[in-house]
């Protein structure tokens, strides 16, 4: 039965067909490129300067930051971008060509110019252009892509018919996210590139975390991405697809986009223009943590090979260990939460040792995934029964105008709607993880995924108390037995949500 419905479900997810890029930048085709960028004297003051000048020097080390703001988050990486020396490394489950991802193609491609190697995983399902689009940025001798457990075809019934002939192999997705420049410095947590993420679209944007790492930390998200890089299920690119089209044409499209300010608002180059001294200024603000401890758990490509859709992996390991040694406090923040038996019993075991629980997910009214959030209706009222405090996000959450900074929504005058997308955990506000982990089977079991497991008091009061914060009313509705957030929504949006009953919960 799971043969035929999951690829229904796909194709109520997909859409019919990728545009090409090329196509998309076709306005700006022959404009002049009317923007400077730094050139490479502009570095000499870069990530290695900066961390000698602000005192790192220790090599057992990390130091962390965390990026809860989507445009302070663009703007963390384009500065990376422009400081970095040798490398850039980019690992994204979606990597969009909107908005944001044409103007980080537009960095990626000067840092590229200027004699940086750049290298791009990206997880194949996702990947929302044409053959011909990433061939044609292959090209540059500066940039080497590589697409994880691609397949043929890119439309929706080529899927379907992927799922088919082999179910389980086409829903291992590389579901990690991490953006590494010169081995010195990290991204990594809940954010795809896409301009829902960074606080960039209009109409819906997602409330996420990220945390930028320093030292020993960089360098163990860097030996995962090299895992993942150098693994047979990261494919090159084969044949010569780009000679179709004129590589340096397409590079000046993209930069002519870049230039124009209705595209890359000249407020944000100034924010990126303005930090020329970034690290020690986030040490004087007391943000940049020295963390006590620190590790980085990463599945390994291809996760478990077991039959079925069970068997877990290295993070659903690491956080099962977290939740059941917690001693007086879990605070959550998970956006799809659809567990197992193996995962009610373990959060139901923390109560009873005195453990108080409280997860934040989002409501039927911010969901942006109506299979997941069927899945939580599920188990919604075994887990409060157990005695975890549950919470649903609001859509209009208050807290949208202190986190949502973007200059483009303070000029445009509208808030838009808030959906959860932050993976996070702070345990006996001493441990702090944040990653790509969602609270469900797929994250358990199929897709790879990873965390950053830290600890630091400072840093762990800081981000609990925001997320304390996210709980209040203004911002979250309390879930309970006898009355749950589903009455906000409306009677279609329901309805919609009963018929995903269709899908195993295994699989969402």
């Amino acid at each position: 039965m799971i043969r035929w419905i999951f690829p229904c479900v796909v194709l109520m997810w997909s859409g019919c067909n990728t545009e090409a890029l090329q196509d998309r930048l076709g306005p700006y085709d022959g404009q002049p490129i009317s923007c400077e960028q730094p050139g490479v004297e502009a570095v000499e003051s870069g990530i290695s300067a900066q961390m000698k000048a602000a005192g790192i020097q220790d090599s057992t080390g990390t130091w962390a930051y965390v990026l809860e703001e989507g445009e302070e988050a663009i703007f963390s990486r384009a500065w990376l971008g422009q400081k970095a020396t040798r490398s850039i490394d980019i690992q994204y489950f979606i990597f969009s060509m909107d908005n944001v991802g044409i103007i980080a193609l537009d960095q990626i491609l000067h840092a590229a110019d200027r004699g940086v190697q750049v290298r791009m995983l990206v997880d194949d399902f996702m990947l929302d252009v044409t053959a011909q689009d990433v061939a044609a940025l292959n090209a540059h001798p500066n940039i080497s892509i590589r697409v994880y457990n691609p397949t043929d075809g890119k439309n929706t019934l080529d899927k379907a018919r992927h799922m088919l002939a082999d179910f389980q192999g086409f829903n291992q997705r590389m579901h990690n996210k991490t953006f590494v420049v010169d081995g010195r410095v990290a991204i990594t947590g809940g954010r795809n590139i896409a301009d829902e993420y960074f606080d960039y679209d209009q109409g819906y944007n997602f409330r996420d975390r990220d945390v930028l790492l320093l030292g020993t930390g960089a360098r163990e998200v860097q030996a995962s991405f090299d895992v993942f890089w150098s693994h047979p299920l990261a494919a090159e690119l084969q044949g010569d697809i780009a000679t179709a089209t004129d590589p340096s044409g397409f590079y000046n499209k993209i930069h002519a986009y870049a230039c124009d300010p209705e595209n890359f608002w000249p407020e944000i180059r100034a924010l990126i223009d303005g930090i020329p001294e970034a690290i020690p200024r986030l040490i004087g603000a007391g943000r940049l943590h020295r963390l006590e401890g620190m590790s980085f758990v990463s599945d390994p490509p291809g996760k478990n090979s077991s039959s079925g859709y069970s068997g877990g992996g290295a993070s659903t390991d690491a956080l099962l260990k977290l939740v059941s040694e917690a001693k007086t406090s879990l605070t959550i923040q998970s956006p799809y939460l659809v567990l197992t038996d193996l995962g009610l019993g373990v959060f139901a075991d923390a109560v009873n040792r005195g453990v108080e629980v409280r997860i934040l997910t989002n409501s039927l009214c911010s969901t942006d995934n109506l299979e997941a959030f069927n899945g939580y209706q599920r188990i919604r009222d075994r887990l409060i029964q157990s005695g975890v405090l549950v919470y649903e996000y609001r859509p209009d959450a208050e807290v949208r105008k202190a986190l949502i900074t973007a200059e483009k929504q303070k000029r445009s005058g509208y808030v838009p709607t808030f959906g959860l997308h932050a993976k996070s955990m702070v345990v006996d506000h001493q441990t702090v993880v944040i990653g790509t982990f969602n609270l469900d089977p797929r994250s358990a079991n199929l897709n790879t995924e990873c965390v950053a497991i830290m600890s630091s008091p400072a840093m762990a009061q800081q981000v609990e108390s925001l997320m304390l914060t996210e709980l209040l009313p203004a911002n979250a509705w309390p879930a309970s037995l006898t009355d749950n957030p589903d009455r906000h929504a409306g009677w279609s949006k329901r309805f919609q949500t009963w018929l995903r009953r269709i899908v195993p919960a295994s699989l969402l």
